[in-house]
């Protein structure tokens, strides 16, 4: 969903970036008699330049007896209703252009003539109206000096007869060439940069403290996060560079390659959240054949993104026909693929955990789905809440209400989300002093599940067994044959058998017996006072030795 959403919003941005310097003004259709775009005072951004807004048009060459005017008119969106004027209450339409049959009504004077007619209270506007008329023959350009923060639009339309025109119109704020619909961007992704630096520290402190101990899934968690720190970087220096030289040959290629970095992180993002949720290096120390699997589809996912990237900057959202459609859907296609596998596989994972009784990892893995369930539900919600705002998108007053925030809405808050998404994996995952023994071993299952207080008594019942009473040996002496050096023997033998006393465990071999238990010993790394238990009368000191013998009264 993110990468699809913000490739979108990429088409958006960059079609309305190639253009955000020097936007084209003519009159071959009528969405093109009018350029707006909002506008920072020096004041709210700062800079070494006072803002304004230039208008020039290529020069006409009519016959010489002959002129070509064409009328201009730059304001604030929000001076819209006093440019015109209605001719009668009632009236449908307003007259917008102050023509000879205008100036013999009075709506406008003869030296307003072929200007734009303004409301009568005009002036009490806290910003400046410019209405003028150009002559094509030797046009010239009107420069409008920005004052105040806004959203300023030029207007045109033709005056004389069949009038053909085209030219630019230059919006030029204080602080750069950046539109300001834009500049915002610089400090978010500078900030966005310092916080993966942030990140960047304190991982390479702890892969730096347990580097003897690091898995091989925290050398891709580092590597993405060096990436990002790149990645990010040159996002920022692309938007410092296109607001200092303009959009020139070297922002042309400087957004290309940012744009392959954008489809890099994606890919590797995918790829990084696909292997985690399959349990490598955590669950399985290695994922074999799959995961050449996952390298391939992070790889194609990866070109077909470079390639939704190039078209998305050399085809218009006008020219895109149905062959667009064999851009869009490989890329579908393969983040489809990512989100059904990742989903499957932590689903997996988080069931195997929980039938082996891995708690602790389990519960990891359990982080780890409330972390994505979280982000769903937080992108979910903010396309809900947003989708009242851009139900007005139809309403004039859309753009010049929504002008600076836009950007965030389309890309800034994914941003962020992908970050928090990032840091809170790198926490799970992060380098501590038992990795490799936290994942190579099984957690010793602890589970009182059948236990019943009758099994004290089925315990005891073995003991008595085991052993019998006095009365039970007396009575077996009595009844043996007391003659005979067979029947001796065998009192003996029975009463040996029925001593209270157990027999000392007869070992086959110290060195089996040992073996035996070290390999039992051998099952989990977390087993504790082994060599301890594996005493032997070999092994008693002459101290111990000695107080047995006073104790016994015996010699060895």
């Amino acid at each position: 969903m993110r990468p699809i959403l913000s490739c979108l919003g990429v088409v958006a941005l960059l079609s309305a970036l190639a253009a955000a310097e020097e936007l084209g003004i003519d009159n071959s259709k009528d969405q093109n008699r009018q350029k707006c775009s909002g506008m920072y005072s020096k004041k709210s951004w700062g800079g070494d330049t006072d803002p304004y807004i230039l208008t020039t048009l290529e020069k006409a060459t009519p016959p010489p007896d002959q002129d070509v005017f064409i009328s201009l008119v730059i304001f604030e969106f929000r001076d819209e209703d006093l440019i015109g004027i209605w001719p009668t209450p009632d009236s449908l339409d307003k007259e917008y252009i102050c023509t000879q049959s205008n100036v013999d009504q009075n709506f406008c004077n003869s030296t307003q003539l072929g200007e734009f007619i303004l409301s009568p209270n005009a002036s009490d506007s806290k910003n400046q109206i410019l209405s003028t008329k150009i002559n094509l023959k030797d046009p010239e350009a009107p420069k409008y000096e920005i004052k105040k923060t806004g959203y300023y639009c030029v207007g045109s339309a033709p005056f004389s007869d069949n009038a053909q025109y085209k030219g630019n119109v230059k919006f030029r704020n204080a602080y750069g060439r950046l539109p300001a619909a834009q500049i915002a961007k610089l400090p978010f992704y500078a900030g966005i940069t310092i916080v993966y630096a942030v990140i960047g520290i304190f991982w390479g402190f702890l892969y730096a403290q347990n580097r003897h101990d690091i898995l091989a899934v925290q050398n891709y968690i580092t590597a993405i996060i060096v990436f990002l720190i790149v990645e990010q970087l040159m996002t920022w220096g692309f938007y410092d560079y296109k607001n200092t030289h303009g959009f020139n040959a070297g922002a042309k290629v400087f957004m290309l390659v940012d744009s392959i970095l954008n489809a890099g992180r994606n890919s590797f993002s995918f790829f990084l959240l696909l292997i985690v949720c399959m349990g490598y290096g955590v669950v399985k120390p290695s994922l074999g054949k799959t995961m050449v699997y996952v390298r391939f589809l992070a790889i194609a996912h990866f070109v077909f993104g470079v390639i939704y990237a190039v078209a998305s900057l050399s085809i218009t959202p006008d020219n895109a026909g149905p062959l667009v459609l064999f851009v869009i859907l490989p890329l579908a296609g393969t983040l489809t693929a990512f989100y059904v596998w990742t989903l499957s596989s932590l689903n997996h994972t988080m069931k195997d955990l929980l039938t082996r009784k891995q708690h602790v990892k389990a519960l990891m893995y359990k982080k780890l789905w409330y972390a994505i369930l979280a982000s769903i539900v937080v992108i979910f919600a903010f396309f809900f809440l947003n989708s009242f705002t851009f139900a007005e998108r139809s309403s004039p007053d859309f753009v010049p209400n929504h002008w600076k925030t836009r950007w965030f809405i389309l890309d800034g808050w994914l941003n962020l989300v992908y970050m928090v998404d990032i840091a809170y994996v790198a926490y799970l995952w992060r380098p501590t002093v038992n990795n490799r023994r936290f994942a190579m071993s099984d957690e010793i299952a602890q589970d009182d599940e059948g236990f019943e207080i009758a099994s004290f008594g089925e315990s005891g019942d073995e003991e008595d067994a085991r052993s019998p009473t006095r009365e039970e040996i007396r009575n077996a002496g009595a009844g043996a044959p007391a003659s005979g050096s067979g029947g001796g023997n065998g009192a003996r033998g029975k009463e040996t058998e029925l001593s209270p006393v157990p027999p000392k465990p007869v070992s086959e071999g110290g060195a089996g017996a040992r073996g035996q238990r070290s390999s039992l010993d051998g099952e989990t790394i977390f087993a504790v006072g082994e060599e301890g238990e594996r005493w032997s009368e070999s092994d008693e000191s002459p101290r111990n030795s000695g107080e047995r013998q006073k104790l016994t009264g015996k010699k060895d």
